[in-house]
């Protein structure tokens, strides 16, 4: 199957899943760099050289990032003072790949060989439990852009992402399919009752008009004089 400039794009993005290019994700911001509406130096992960990767598939000329979506710097990975933590989950609803383990009320942890350095997990911390730290595996700290990363992670990070994605997607259509069943029984019940009340009403009003009809026949029956008696010869 024949890739589209938008593929061929994000084949070259570094799948962090960041947005700090200003776009939800790296696949929208390829769409963007594809439609002309975005330039290629807007990933700051992926650092001068993934602006030199977008620079040959795209002929647009090499910039340097904009210092607006941030600076090339070392890739680094989230750690969660676990001492700290509340269990609230914000942190992984915010995670882009699936990298943090915990559950409510429980102690969270992140999983370092899925982290993709993002940083969108710690804004959301209530208790900023959460920092960046460098990787291990770079231990000086001062490998940056796609020298700190490397394809096989760029596309492990795209599949847990994309994997997610889906997830979301179909609980979100799940959930939306049980209110939406909730509401048609509730509509169902609400029309049942107000038949039954309906029913309840004309019943009311047939007594109502049997015994208007008794008292009415006899009201006229009283005021219906009685016929004169039959004269004897």
């Amino acid at each position: 199957m024949t890739k589209t400039l938008a593929d061929q794009i994000e084949d070259l993005l570094p799948q962090t899943q960041c947005t700090k290019c200003g776009y939800p994700a790296c696949r929208p911001y390829a769409e963007a760099i594809a439609r002309g509406e975005a330039d290629i130096n807007q990933c700051p992960p992926g650092g001068i050289e993934g602006v030199a990767r977008l620079s040959a598939l795209t002929g647009r000329p090499v910039i340097p990032i904009n210092p607006a979506n941030g600076i090339e710097r070392p890739r680094p990975v989230a750690f969660i003072d676990e001492a700290l933590c509340i269990g609230c989950t914000l942190c992984i609803q915010a995670c882009p790949v699936d990298a943090i383990l915990g559950a409510a009320k429980q102690m969270h942890t992140i999983l370092p060989s899925l982290c993709t350095g993002c940083d969108l997990c710690v804004a959301p911390c209530p208790v900023d439990c959460i920092s960046m730290s460098p990787r291990s595996e770079d231990p000086a700290g001062d490998a940056t852009g796609w020298a700190a990363w490397s394809q096989e992670q760029a596309d492990a990070a795209r599949a847990r992402h994309d994997f997610r994605s889906g997830r979301l997607t179909r609980e979100k259509e799940e959930n939306d399919a049980r209110l939406a069943a909730k509401a048609l029984e509730k509509m169902r019940a609400v029309t049942a009752e107000e038949t039954n009340n309906a029913q309840e009403l004309a019943e009311k009003e047939r007594k109502r008009a049997i015994i208007a009809a008794a008292i009415e026949r006899a009201r006229q029956k009283a005021a219906t004089p009685p016929p004169p008696p039959e004269k004897k010869d």
